[in-house]
């Protein structure tokens, strides 16, 4: 960890942090999803930066990867638990942040919450070098068990890195006997999840985040326009909507071929079962000399 690199992710830590307080004070019932994450995204490139991922806010069983299409006029509404998870990159240097807000009459989500802010608390009281990961996530698990719920189990925190979202090592959010040791150096995601079900989401619905993999294939149909867009993110995901100013046929059927020659990896949204909340709170860390340092608090 070169001095550069540690400004930039402190800078892009800051900025994330800034970005997630202002969705958080803005996600209210009857605002658009698209207009929180598309004004989130707008204030990290004013400041600078750029996003390093797509922003994304997911409502209730939707645990995450929920990315507003172009023109998406989905809204907030009165009881749903809502996440917010928002990336920003320096120089590629990512930071990865989320938070839960509670859109209930009567406050009946604060308590799922707050166990996942609790064990986000208790598992950066764990960190130290030495340390296995398998220590961190049994006290994630042990703090929402404790709180009467469910740890998401495959979910997982990660390392963040220079052009990349999800590095090694893998932090999950329940107990396991050993697992990959922390080191001095390391900059890394933890993001408890706490859910009212049994903890475990599958794919559903459609993709709109999507990352380049592998260098793409020569093949008849893939427009230069769309494909140079693309590559400039070097890596890192896009959403279809980043591309609104391209011809839309063009768009679609290019990251079709992309994804079916395996160049492009889909994520679509995470779901736990219908009728289960899920709440989230995440912040990015650095293992320094002197310890943990917080980078988006």
């Amino acid at each position: 960890m070169d001095a550069h690199a540690l400004d930039c992710h402190r800078r892009a830590g800051k900025i994330a942090k800034e970005c997630r307080e202002w969705a958080a004070a803005n996600i209210r019932p009857g605002v658009r999803v698209r207009h929180v994450l598309e004004t989130a995204e707008a204030m990290i490139r004013a400041r600078g930066a750029e996003p390093g991922f797509p922003a994304q806010s997911s409502r209730n069983s939707i645990a995450a990867h929920y990315c507003s299409a172009p023109g998406d006029e989905l809204t907030y509404e009165v009881g749903d638990c809502v996440k917010v998870d928002l990336g920003v990159h320096v120089d590629g240097y990512v930071a990865d942040t989320a938070t839960s807000v509670d859109l209930s009459v009567d406050g009946r989500w604060k308590p799922l919450i707050k166990a996942s802010s609790d064990a986000l608390a208790a598992a950066i009281a764990t960190v130290g070098a030495g340390v296995r990961v398998g220590k961190i996530g049994a006290a994630i698990e042990r703090t929402i068990m404790a709180a009467g719920f469910q740890p998401v189990r495959n979910l997982t925190g990660h390392g963040v890195g220079r052009w990349k979202v999800h590095t090694p090592p893998q932090i999950p959010n329940y107990g396991e006997s050993g697992g990959e040791t922390l080191a001095e150096g390391m900059v890394f995601a933890i993001e408890p999840f706490a859910c009212t079900g049994r903890g475990y989401i599958r794919e559903r619905g459609r993709a709109e985040v999507f990352m380049m993999v592998r260098p793409p294939k020569k093949a008849k149909g893939l427009d230069k326009d769309v494909l140079k867009a693309i590559e400039a993110w070097r890596g890192l995901p896009i959403a279809r909507r980043y591309f609104q100013h391209l011809e839309g046929a063009a768009v679609e059927d290019t990251l079709s071929k992309l994804v079916k020659q395996g160049s492009l990896m889909r994520y679509p949204p995470l779901v736990e079962e219908d009728g289960v909340m899920v709440a989230q709170t995440e912040h990015s860390l650095y293992l320094g000399p002197e310890g943990v340092e917080i980078l988006t608090a």
